[in-house]
C-alpha cells in the first residue's frame, strides 16, 4: 500500500471516534509503529483533528466530510495558481486560509520513493515563487505540444531549448528540455526563468535527444 492509499486507510478508520493504538494499526497495514507515528503528524498538519499521542492511541472527533480527490495535473496546476495569486494578496484572513489549503495538499500529495518532497515557497515568501513560475506556464506548454523551440534566460545564461516535458514535485514545477546551447539536457525549476521567448524555428525528435533518452539516462 502507498502512502497515499494508507493515509486514506487511517483516516477513515479513526472517523468511528474510538481509539485506535499505533501498534494496532501498523499491525493491520503491515508497517511499522514509526511509520503510523509519522503518518499521525501527516494527518494533523493537513487539518484532520487528530486526538491522542504516542504510547495512548490515537482517535478523530470531529466529522470529515470532503471526499477524497483524483485531481489531473491540469487541475492541480489550476489551484495551485490560484492559491499563488490569493497567497501573495494583501487579503490577510484569506492569505492564511490559502496557506492552510496549500499545506494539506502538501500532506497528501505523492512523495517520492526515496525522500520526502520538500515544501515549496513557504518559508520567506508565501506563493511569491509558485506565482513566478505560472506566469511561463502557459508558453511552455504551448511549445511543447507545438514542438516550438524556447529562448530562456536561466542565472543570466542564455538557453535555446526544445521543451519535452514539465515535472511536478512537492509544489516545484520543472521543465526538461534539451538544450542546443549546452548541448545536452537541462531540468530546471520554471520559477526561476528570468525571460522566455519562442524562437520562430520548430523541432523534431531526434536520437539522443528525446524526453525517452532523458528518462534512459535517469534510470
Amino acid at each position: 500500500m502507498n502512502r497515499k492509499d494508507r493515509l486514506y486507510a487511517l483516516t477513515q478508520r479513526l472517523r468511528d471516534g474510538r481509539l485506535h493504538t499505533a501498534e494496532a494499526m501498523a499491525q493491520d497495514l503491515g508497517v511499522s509503529v514509526r511509520t503510523i507515528y509519522r503518518d499521525m503528524e501527516t494527518l494533523a498538519a493537513s487539518g484532520v483533528p487528530v486526538e491522542g499521542a504516542r504510547g495512548y492511541g490515537y482517535t478523530v472527533q470531529a466529522a470529515i466530510t470532503l471526499p477524497p480527490l483524483n485531481l489531473t495535473e491540469a487541475e492541480l496546476e489550476a489551484l495551485h495558481l490560484a492559491l499563488a495569486a490569493l497567497g501573495a494578496s494583501p487579503l490577510t484572513e484569506q492569505a492564511s486560509a490559502a496557506r492552510s489549503l496549500a499545506a494539506k495538499i502538501d500532506a497528501v500529495l505523492p512523495e517520492d520513493s526515496d525522500s520526502r518532497a520538500a515544501p515549496f515557497g513557504f518559508a520567506t515568501d508565501a506563493f511569491a515563487e509558485a506565482a513566478r513560475g505560472f506566469a511561463h506556464m502557459p508558453a511552455i506548454r504551448a511549445a511543447i505540444r507545438a514542438r516550438q523551440k524556447l529562448r530562456v534566460t536561466l542565472n543570466g545564461s542564455g538557453h535555446d531549448l526544445r521543451p519535452l516535458h514539465l515535472d511536478y514535485f512537492g509544489r516545484i514545477w520543472t521543465c526538461i528540455a534539451w538544450s542546443e546551447t549546452i548541448g545536452d539536457f537541462l531540468s530546471f525549476r520554471i520559477d526561476r526563468i528570468e525571460d522566455l521567448r519562442p524562437l520562430p524555428s520548430l523541432f523534431v525528435g531526434e536520437p539522443g535527444r528525446t524526453l525517452a533518452d532523458w528518462r534512459a539516462r535517469q534510470g
